[in-house]
């Protein structure tokens, strides 16, 4: 049914139109796309609604809570406001690398097991490397191969940590994973990465100020609220969040009020606040 659709693929799939549509024709489209999901996710109930057999395991696409829910609201009120915010752009590569990115942001967010998770979570860091990109000057070129080795290295770790999980519970399911295993602790710090966790958040000040400004607004929705989503999901209640994140919320003020970059700024910022 078509309900029972995923929210994050309406956003991907619907990316591939973009370069078939020029003027108002296309800003109607884009705006489109995150109100179907919006109105898709209101009549979905709580529940698993998507599956698919694979690897011997249901990938479960399409797990609706009231966390999953309320994430997933927050990250297409976004991706529409940046839509806004981006429709006098003429080129089409930020158009469709925002569209690819925000809706596998949504798809991680709704992702029941952690293949499922890791194929999104590596699609975030693909597709949204092509926003820094898109600035195009020698500076940008070197600060998305950093990007995308840091990023690449969170979903190497995420990666190994659900294949030692698989062979020591049998098990992909994402839900509470803790910090009691060593599939734990690597999954973990594949999280951490995303989420700038102290001594992993350079990437996060070297990026974002060399992005596009239509890419640093999308760049400052998705990446890092993602690592909160997966870190509430399968860590809540870890003590060691407490010390991270009052470390996170402390360290980073220093910083900013000594730069003069307000896209610097605004990282700085944004570490702290997450």
């Amino acid at each position: 049914m078509m309900i029972d659709f995923p929210p994050g693929l309406i956003l991907i799939l619907g990316a591939l139109m973009v370069p078939f549509l020029q003027g108002y024709l296309r800003g109607i489209y884009l705006l489109a796309l995150p109100v179907m999901s919006a109105v898709m996710l209101y009549n979905l109930p709580d529940g698993s609604h998507f599956a698919i057999a694979a690897f011997g395991q249901q990938l479960e696409l399409l797990r609706v809570d009231p966390l999953s829910r309320i994430f997933c609201y927050v990250f297409l009120i976004a991706i529409f406001l940046g839509i806004i915010y981006s429709l006098h752009l003429r080129a089409i590569e930020e158009h469709l690398s925002g569209l690819i990115y925000s809706g596998a942001a949504i798809g991680a967010v709704f992702a029941g097991d952690l293949i499922s998770l890791f194929v999104y979570w590596e699609l975030t860091a693909i597709s949204s490397v092509f926003l820094i990109l898109a600035r195009r000057t020698p500076e940008a070129l070197a600060a998305s191969r950093r990007y995308l080795m840091i990023q690449g290295g969170s979903g190497v770790l995420l990666l190994a940590g659900l294949i030692i999980r698989w062979n020591e519970t049998g098990s992909i399911a994402f839900g509470h994973i803790g910090l009691d295993s060593f599939s734990g602790v690597l999954i973990f710090i594949a999280f951490g990465i995303k989420a700038a966790f102290p001594l992993l958040h350079n990437w996060l000040h070297d990026a974002y100020p060399q992005a596009t400004p239509t890419g640093t607004v999308l760049l400052s929705a998705f990446t890092t609220k993602l690592a909160i989503y997966a870190l509430a999901r399968g860590y809540a209640g870890t003590q060691e969040l407490i010390w991270i994140g009052t470390i996170m919320a402390i360290f980073p003020i220093f910083f900013a009020v000594i730069e003069n970059d307000l896209r610097r700024v605004l990282s700085y910022s944004l570490n702290n606040q997450l």
